[in-house]
């Protein structure tokens, strides 16, 4: 009797600590599942390069921050790399000497090269054609390499025309009429120009921005700079758009001679140039001096029809990033699509046609619509790797040609020359 009672006892407190074991057991797994939840609903960063250390930062900081506060998933963490230094740091990422990003801006002129090295993620495999057709098509060709886009297209950045309102009328003309043509451009620019008053109607820069104002003279005149596999020089096209721009100096005598870099930036500051060719990325400037400026598309001052060089920023994905960052990108590049007028308040005409074609965007301001005029015939950089080493004797052949220190002929046949070398 004794041992039926004990026998009793042994099983009500198995039984009770068996309930207290299991009780335990399921308080932890309700534990753990509890905290697998709150790691699967965790914010993740993705970290974002940009060159933005102009007046455009603010504004792609402003498109992220409204992103982040959007939606709890992911946490953009935008990050400048200054422009002068950006590519540098680019290389050491892929090389592996620098904490990689997992995304990045990248110039349009730049896609090609890192193409070819196989660390940018085709976004063919993480686009439909419904995405990619959100996008102005001439953006989105410049971003792709033998069919396959390998950048996502903020923008294009073409050059333009700007000039001074003011002196304008004083020369009695239209303040709100820009030349169209290359027979406007000259004889306004003579009409403007007043050498006593050391005054000119356009000052003809020898450096920077010769490399949006030269290819865009030379596509006007229905020219190449490369062309069936062969840097291409020294044809007709290339010759007559040099030839045009020395005779501004020499023979029409509408701009100073030796302009040196910046120069014509300062002479359209003081009011001493009238008219002013440059990019978008100067509007700030403009802006900040209180000047009474237009802007406008690029007369077509070549010879054939309307073409403007421009390039672009591309969001791009390296190979490397992980699946799940990945589409968390995507989902900030659909909100950049769709809430990208903050882009257009710089001066700038984002690609996306929700942006551009709004009515909101045609209010902006008075560049960015003039910008977007230009999307139709934009021309880019040939997609050849390393394209700058042939681009650096042609603007060395530009500068030494409009220095007067060798003809446009002599100049571009040993451009032509050293390119051709450096490519092989």
């Amino acid at each position: 009797m004794k041992f039926f009672k004990l026998s009793i006892f042994m099983l009500l407190m198995a039984a009770i600590v068996a309930c207290s074991s299991e009780g335990e057991n399921t308080d932890s797994d309700n534990q753990g599942s509890d905290e697998q939840d709150n790691q699967n609903t965790e914010t993740q960063d993705i970290t974002f390069w940009a060159p933005f250390s102009g007046p455009d930062g603010p504004k792609m900081k402003e498109i992220v921050d409204g992103y982040n506060e959007s939606q709890a998933d992911y946490n953009v963490d935008f990050q400048i790399v200054p422009q002068s230094d950006y590519y540098t740091n680019v290389d050491l990422a892929f090389n592996g000497e620098e904490n990689m990003p997992d995304a990045m801006i990248m110039h349009g002129d730049q896609i090609f090269t890192y193409s070819e090295k196989g660390v940018l993620k085709n976004l063919n495999d993480l686009l439909g054609d419904e995405t990619t057709d959100q996008y102005h098509e001439t953006a989105i060709e410049g971003a792709t390499v033998d069919g396959n886009l390998y950048g996502l297209p903020l923008d294009i950045h073409p050059l333009m025309l700007y000039w001074n309102k003011d002196l304008f009328e004083a020369a009695g003309l239209d303040p709100e009429t820009p030349p169209t043509n290359r027979e406007e451009f000259i004889e306004y620019a003579q009409q403007l120009t007043d050498p006593e008053q050391n005054q000119y109607g356009f000052a003809v820069p020898t450096l920077w921005p010769q490399q949006f104002i030269f290819p865009t003279i030379v596509a006007q005149n229905g020219g190449s700079l490369y062309e069936d596999g062969q840097v291409n020089f020294t044809s007709d096209a290339v010759v007559e758009a040099l030839q045009f721009e020395k005779a501004l100096i020499e023979e029409y005598e509408v701009s100073p001679k030796n302009v040196q870099q910046d120069g014509e930036v300062t002479l359209f500051l003081q009011g001493k140039s009238a008219m002013q060719l440059n990019g978008p990325w100067m509007m700030q400037q403009w802006e900040d001096a209180g000047m009474n400026y237009g802007v406008a598309p690029v007369p077509q001052l070549g010879t054939e029809q309307n073409a403007v060089f421009g390039n672009s920023h591309n969001f791009v994905i390296p190979e490397k990033t992980s699946d799940e960052l990945t589409e968390g990108i995507l989902d900030f590049l659909g909100y950049v699509r769709d809430n990208g007028m903050a882009w257009a308040e710089s001066g700038q005409a984002p690609a996306s046609k929700p942006v551009y074609t709004s009515d909101e965007f045609q209010e902006v301001n008075k560049q960015s619509p003039e910008v977007a005029k230009q999307f139709d015939y934009a021309v880019f950089n040939p997609k050849v790797e390393n394209w700058g080493l042939a681009t650096d004797p042609l603007m060395e052949a530009v500068n030494v040609a409009l220095l007067g220190q060798a003809s446009v002929e002599e100049a571009l046949e040993e451009a032509q020359e050293k390119a051709s070398n450096s490519l092989e």
